[in-house]
Parts: structure tokens; sequence; C-alpha cells
């Protein structure tokens, strides 16, 4: 069993087990199509980031007060690797688990978490509805109108970019490139 690497198919399967609200499953998908293009672009292996992007939210949609806490005991349950677990955990740093983003692909998903939906959010306010046109700088425009998507937490993207050493224009762009390659799956194709 050390050897074993969950699949993508074990993981949406469990994630489609868990999470009934269509959102959630949408906030999944994006993360998942995100932490798979900066694995591309760091040369990190990129099923294994998906699959840690598809799971991380699993008991939020059913239990949001013990977020992070359930997901841990059902991946523990399902015998997911130690290095996954972690990965999950490290997305609520200071949030709900006192797990802090160390390698890469911890501070990767820490970073897009909430910034998936400041994206998502700021292309449904563009005429076209669509990612496919946006750029960062539209995003950048809507991150200091706290009232805007005032569930976002900037303070954790902003840290996120800092850890990963990267411009926090830069992260935005890079989220859209990956969110891009499922703008039909997550509703953000717009009518172009």
């Amino acid at each position: 069993m050390s050897d074993y690497k969950p699949t993508r198919e074990e993981a949406y399967e469990l994630l489609t087990k868990y999470v009934e609200n269509d959102s959630q499953i949408k906030h999944a998908l994006a993360v998942e199509a995100t932490m798979v293009h900066f694995a591309q672009l760091f040369d990190e292996d990129p099923e294994k980031w998906g699959v840690i992007g598809l799971i991380h939210d699993l008991d939020y949609d059913k239990y949001p007060e013990e977020h992070c806490k359930i997901t841990e005991q059902i991946l523990k349950e399902e015998g997911w690797p130690e290095d996954y677990i972690r990965g999950v955990m490290s997305h609520g740093w200071k949030l709900c688990t006192d797990v802090e983003p160390k390698g890469k692909m911890e501070k990767v998903i820490y970073t897009i978490d909430e910034l998936t939906g400041l994206v998502a959010a700021t292309a449904l306010m563009r005429p076209s509805k669509s990612i496919m046109d946006m750029e960062a700088k539209s995003v950048k425009k809507k991150w200091g109108q706290k009232s805007f998507a005032a569930g976002v937490n900037r303070d954790v993207i902003a840290e996120g970019a800092d850890m990963l050493g990267m411009d926090i224009k830069e992260v935005i762009h890079e989220t859209i490139m990956g969110m891009r390659k499922v703008a039909d799956e997550i509703g953000l194709n717009g009518n172009l």
C-alpha cells in the first residue's frame, strides 16, 4: 500500500460521494485544473497535484464547521498516502488547520484555493461572462474592492504568492490559464 497513488477517478468518485453542491463541484474542478497547470509550470507531478486540488474541500459541503478535520479522517480511512493528506490539510493553514504549507505544491494550493473564487466571480461580472477573454488586470482591479467577492481571503492569496516568490499578478495570470482549461465544466465559457 506504500506505493499507492490515488487516481483522478478515485478522487472524483470520493468528491461526488461527499459533495452535492454544484458550485462546490465547480470550485473543486477549478482548483484541480489550476493545480495541474501549476504542476506543469513547475515540472512537478500534474496528476498528484490535480487529485489533491480535486478533493481539497471534500468535507466542506456537509461539515463546514469541521472543515479539513473530516477530510483528514475520510482520507485516512481510504488509505490515502500521508503526503496527499498533508497537501490537502495545508490549504486550510491558519484558517482551520495548523499544517503550514512547506513544499511548492502545498504553497500553490494554499494560494490558489481562494484565488479561483475571486477569478470566477470577476469572470461572471464581465459582459461576456467568460474567463476566456479575461486578463489578470481585471481581477487585480476587483482585488481592492473589499465588498466584491467579500468571502475571498485576499490576505491568504497575498501571503501564498509571497511564499511562492511570485508577483500576485503572475499568480492571477497562471490561475486564469489553468481555469481556462475547464471553462465549460465550471460555467465560465460565457457567451463567447
